[in-house]
């Protein structure tokens, strides 16, 4: 009985903090806000009222943002895991995150006034260019992708396309417009915004639930997903499509932020297990969580001033890596 009752209220327990650091982060920022206030910013909405106006155009979209690109990279980085069987995998770590990077920063170089949906569109581009040059650097000599390869390839082209984006950055003077964003800010994310590409978010994160089944497969060899009569190739196909889109999005809207998705599928398997029916939900909650509350350290740690939040998540993020290295460095 207790057994069936410890998932239900693991869930649970993680939407109470995620809805208690939502109030919160709505609440703080460069100043506190009553919660009367708020109350009224969402319940009885008055235009006229700055402080109202600011609530509702500025604070919810960003918690919502945050919320929602938490989820997204959390999410992508369990997969990356599963895909290569590799703990250490992650959209940022592996350069998926820089290739979208790179692509969003000559839109930002020769077409500064590309509309979101298309920069996303090129960062998504981005995304998938990085994510097939990786995987076929990492298989050249093997049928099966070797971990050890993938980690050294993923660094090489992040490296790579961290270097071009830097360069063009410094000819066009773009190195200042483009600090906070590389270093992870949410503060320009608008409702325009949310509501183009949240959607897309969703969509994606409903796919990888729907498919955490066979993500349960990845475990075993190929040979034995062949057995079992599924298309190995095509569930690590959508897999990977999954990972672009989730790690484009959230790069065109707040920036190459790493580490999220390495740590919050570690921390949603050591509380429910393995099973992918689990852990997917749990990443997705645990990693709006990690975000939100990045964010509102971020805001409030040296008002008015403001920390790029991904600076906060690094901090986190590096103990946590050398950590998983120690430990799980013979799968690497």
């Amino acid at each position: 009985m207790r057994s069936s009752l410890k998932y239900p209220l693991q869930i649970i327990a993680a939407l109470i903090v995620l809805g208690l650091l939502l109030v919160m982060s709505i609440r703080y920022g460069s100043n506190q806000t009553p919660a009367s206030t708020v109350f009224d910013a969402v319940f009885n909405y008055d235009q006229t009222n700055i402080d109202q106006r600011i609530i509702v155009s500025i604070r919810i979209p960003r918690v919502l943002g945050a919320m929602l690109i938490g989820s997204a990279l959390a999410v992508s980085g369990a997969l990356m895991q599963s895909v290569t069987k590799n703990p250490m995998a992650d959209s940022g770590l592996l350069g998926i995150n820089a290739g979208a990077a790179f692509m969003l920063t000559l839109c930002f170089t020769f077409f500064p006034k590309m509309s979101t949906l298309d920069t996303t569109a090129f960062s998504v581009f981005g995304a998938a260019i990085s994510a097939g040059l990786v995987f076929m650097i990492s298989s050249l000599k093997k049928s099966q992708m070797s971990p050890t390869i993938l980690v050294l390839a993923g660094m090489a082209i992040s490296a790579f396309f961290t270097a071009i984006s830097e360069g063009i950055a410094l000819v066009a003077n773009l190195k200042q417009d483009l600090a906070f964003w590389h270093f992870g800010g949410i503060s320009a994310v608008s409702w325009n915004q949310l509501a183009r590409l949240g959607p897309w978010i969703i969509i994606a994160l409903i796919v990888v639930y729907l498919m955490s089944s066979n993500l349960n497969l990845l475990s075993l060899s190929d040979d034995s997903i062949k057995s079992l009569g599924k298309n190995i190739i095509s569930i690590r196909l959508l897999a990977l499509v999954c990972v672009v889109i989730l790690s484009g999005i959230s790069v065109s809207l707040v920036g190459a932020v790493a580490f999220v998705g390495l740590i919050i599928p570690h921390i949603a398997k050591f509380l429910v297990g393995t099973n992918n029916k689990k852990v997917i939900p749990m990443t997705i909650l645990l990693g709006a969580d990690l975000t939100v509350l990045a964010d509102l350290i971020a805001r409030t740690i040296d008002p008015p001033k403001e920390t790029p939040f991904g600076i906060i998540i690094s901090l986190v993020g590096v103990p946590f890596f050398i950590y998983l290295a120690r430990r799980d460095g013979n799968q690497i």
